[in-house]
């Protein structure tokens, strides 16, 4: 059954005893009608609404009767005359992801403006209630990573706008085109009651506007040459669910010394050009998206400016490598994000085949993430026997908010130099480490004999018998801290750091003995070692790979 079958068969489920409460307005004059948009006038039965859901695809996707604005209804299209419709409705538990409100939009208009409301009845403990996201497609259409996409808001907004000359944050401002634009409604969680909807779109009618040509950050700053450079590469402003704005993310970045930073915003570009004057020499902005899927997110880093990397499919729909390619055609890297998170739709279910790094830390260090990192290790062990490449580790603070740290955590990245390429090339590399703040400094590596080195990231090209000398250094860790060095045996060297906070660590191992070796520093464990569980982590770096293959 091709995608026009399951769309009229959709508009024949609707047609036939679905309705729906419709309110239209123009120029202060109100009438209500009854339409076959959807189930607000009768219950839509749960296995209907799966039964749809099913031959629409796995993700999930269906398509409501269009909201209809005719230049009949009004006196003409003016300046200043403006038309409103509300559309009402229910969904069930068991709804599709997207449910796509079209809109006809006809010429003249040079304003599209879209509120909404659903309800939030209480549920017993335990049980998710309803939480929606909205977005919205233009008259280029709705197709999986197509053109027609002009924003989404998640659920962060309760209403936005679109013309030729701005937008509301999470939405790209540019000409408002005659033809069907596209309502998006995300119902993210349905409570157990169901999930009441209400829609409401404006046009507002008048000259086009003059669309602005976007400024983007460059791609590179002057940096210090071939050095380690800090960064945080997972961050929120208010272009999408975060409360900083541009220019306040940007300080709170210098003001954690960071050399970079990567703006990554849920499902949509529009903060790529709101970082105008806001770079320096001091500071690379690069540009990215965190692609918020139903099975996982992932930190796109680093991408071409403007370039939107779709989201709306699940891990059975089989499309994550399609738009994981495109991440790279776009020149970005692909870093599935907080892997284990306990949030409704965080964990990881994509697998690892198309991920170039792993994003181990999120914010402040938390069992999910030790899990994460217990997972990592294990896939080091794996390539550590060649079955397979290794991930580098990174970490981000993926900051929203005050009182939520940028750069807690920070990637670490030796380059050649502070640039988007050099960077990524870094941490393609794994040469990097993670730390919770700029306060830490270390260095790691492996010295064999005939003046042999390597550091985080390579390999030390050595016999399986010839020793090998391992030393950290590191100082600007807090009291009560330790240091462990870990190997495809797990831990086989620690040691306390003194208050002073600054140690150098040696250890003597082989090939034969530990395939690599990787070092972390951790407070002190909160119930002072009792339960054999580490504290939380203050840094860790990425391995160093012993022996000749």
């Amino acid at each position: 059954m091709g995608a026009g079958d399951v769309r009229s068969l959709v508009a024949m489920e609707l047609s036939t005893g679905l309705s729906a409460r419709v309110t239209h307005a123009y120029n202060g004059v109100t009438r209500v009608s009854d339409g076959t948009l959807d189930s607000g006038g009768s219950l839509m039965q749960r296995r209907d609404v799966l039964r749809l859901s099913a031959l629409a695809g796995a993700a999930g996707v269906l398509t409501l009767d269009p909201m209809t604005f005719t230049q009949a209804d009004a006196a003409g299209p003016a300046d200043g005359h403006e038309q409103t419709k509300t559309l009402s409705g229910h969904l069930p538990t068991g709804a599709p992801d997207f449910v796509y409100v079209p809109v006809e939009v006809p010429r003249g208009v040079r304003e599209i403006a879209v509120s909404y409301t659903y309800d939030k009845p209480a549920v017993p403990a335990g049980t998710q209630g309803n939480a929606c996201d909205i977005g919205i497609f233009d008259e280029r259409g709705t197709e999986l990573g197509g053109r027609g996409f002009r924003g989404w808001s998640g659920g962060a907004r309760t209403e936005f706008a679109i013309s030729a000359e701005e937008a509301t944050p999470g939405y790209l401002a540019g000409p408002v085109k005659a033809g069907t634009w596209h309502v998006v409604l995300g119902p993210y969680t349905v409570a157990p009651q169901g999930l009441d909807y209400s829609v409401t779109v404006t046009l507002r009618y008048g000259a086009p506007g003059t669309a602005r040509k976007p400024v983007y950050p460059p791609q590179r700053a002057k940096g210090r040459g071939r050095a380690w450079y800090r960064g945080d590469s997972h961050l929120h402003t208010v272009h999408s669910d975060g409360k900083r704005t541009p220019a306040e993310l940007v300080a709170a970045a210098r003001a954690a010394g960071l050399d970079f930073i990567t703006t990554t915003e849920h499902n949509t570009t529009s903060a790529h050009a709101a970082f105008e004057g806001l770079w320096g020499d001091d500071l690379l902005i690069l540009t990215g998206e965190e692609i918020t899927t139903r099975n996982g997110h992932v930190v796109a880093l680093g991408t071409d400016p403007g370039t939107f990397i779709d989201w709306r499919y699940r891990a059975r729909d089989n499309r994550f490598g399609q738009f994981a390619r495109k991440v790279r055609q776009a020149g970005g890297l692909v870093i599935p994000a907080h892997p284990h998170g306990t949030c409704v739709g965080c964990n990881w279910k994509f697998g690892f085949n198309e991920a170039d790094a792993v994003e181990v830390w999120n914010a402040d260090f938390t069992p999910d993430d030790e899990v994460t990192i217990s997972e990592w290790d294990n896939t080091l062990v794996a390539a550590s026997r060649g079955e397979g490449r290794w991930l580098p580790a990174v970490g981000h603070s993926d900051a929203h908010r005050e009182p939520q740290v940028v750069g807690l955590p920070q990637t670490v990245v030796l380059a050649d130099d502070l640039s988007r390429t050099a960077i990524q090339d870094g941490i393609r590399a794994g040469r990097s480490w993670i730390a919770e703040s700029s306060k830490i400094d270390l260095t790691f590596e492996a010295v064999g004999g005939r003046g042999k080195h390597a550091g985080i990231g390579e390999r030390l090209k050595v016999g399986g018998a010839e020793v090998v000398t391992v030393r950290l250094k590191v100082s600007g860790v807090g009291p009560g801290c330790s240091v462990r060095f870990i190997t495809d045996q797990g831990q086989l060297y620690g040691t306390a750091v003194p208050d002073s906070g600054t140690l150098t660590a040696e250890w003597r191992t082989t090939a034969s003995y530990a395939a690599y070796v990787r070092a972390e520093v951790r407070h002190a464990p909160a119930d002072g070692g009792a339960s054999g569980i580490p504290g939380p982590m203050a840094a860790m770096t990425n391995p160093i790979w012993l022996g000749e293959h």
